[in-house]
């Protein structure tokens, strides 16, 4: 059965899309079909695929199509389904355009479900597909979460690790009751981890300690080869994947694929 995984924190700079990136393409390289969608107006996962201009058709124009849920079918979304450089993995991407749906959206009929019949489609054709959700609690990312199956919060190593997150919690609450009933919290993400520093593994015991078995025991690393790897349109292990980031996205991808067993 597909999997549908939301990465969500609205605190901007946590390793979201890092997380949508690299994840998705650690799929890929297990043979797993895998497709990334990029939810943010920014186009960050796009660009870190290697998409750096706007395409003919996006995720605009397909939550476009879905206002009338007969237009949502496989062969109408095909066009906006983009090959990458790893065999396994395609990509719907996003644009500027995606932000003047939040506009579209506030008077529209069962607004929050646009994705949703999306994916009922796009379950049938992947076996992984992976959301990358905007760095804020609005109408795109109630979408995104009525639409998933679960989701993954990556949390950043620092000081304020924690701040927001009752805020995300009580919103992933709210769609559980109101919109998604099986909606599943997958876990919580260490990102920008530095073994080196005390306050790092000061905030790692603390969110272990306060999320308890949510946190997932891979750990991303500070690492500059993910820094890197976006300005060149590739996901870690195509630009290295001997690096500790391309390591660490492997070990998550294979905590979660032991998971599910």
């Amino acid at each position: 059965m597909s999997k549908v995984i939301a990465i969500c924190n609205q605190k901007g700079g946590v390793g979201k899309t890092t997380t949508a990136v690299n994840l998705a393409a650690s799929f890929a390289a297990l043979e797993k079909k895998t497709l990334l969608i990029d939810m943010d107006p920014q186009g960050n996962a796009s660009q870190g695929l290697g998409f750096m201009e706007s395409q003919d058709m996006d995720i605009h124009e397909i939550l476009q199509l879905a206002d009338n849920p007969d237009n949502i079918t496989y062969e109408n979304i095909k066009p906006a389904i983009m090959d990458t450089t790893l065999d396994y993995l395609k990509a719907i991407t996003s644009g500027p355009d995606l932000a003047v749906m939040e506009i579209e959206l506030v008077n529209a009929m069962s607004r929050e479900r646009r994705l949703e019949r999306v994916m009922n489609v796009l379950k049938q054709h992947f076996e992984f597909i992976i959301i990358d959700a905007p760095p804020s609690l609005n109408l795109l990312t109630l979408n995104v979460l009525t639409a998933a199956t679960s989701v993954l919060i990556p949390v950043q190593c620092e000081y304020y690790a924690l701040q927001g997150m009752t805020e995300l919690f009580k919103t992933i609450r709210e769609v559980q009751k109101n919109l998604n009933a099986n909606l599943k919290i997958e876990g919580a993400l260490l990102t920008m981890y530095d073994a080196r520093l005390s306050l790092c593994k000061q905030v790692a015991e603390e969110v272990r300690e306060n999320l308890s078995d949510t946190v997932f025991q891979a750990m991303i690393p500070r690492n500059v080869k993910l820094s890197e790897a976006p300005s060149h349109g590739k996901p870690v292990i195509l630009y290295d994947v001997q690096s500790s980031g391309s390591q660490a996205y492997m070990k998550l991808s294979e905590e979660i694929l032991n998971k599910d067993k």
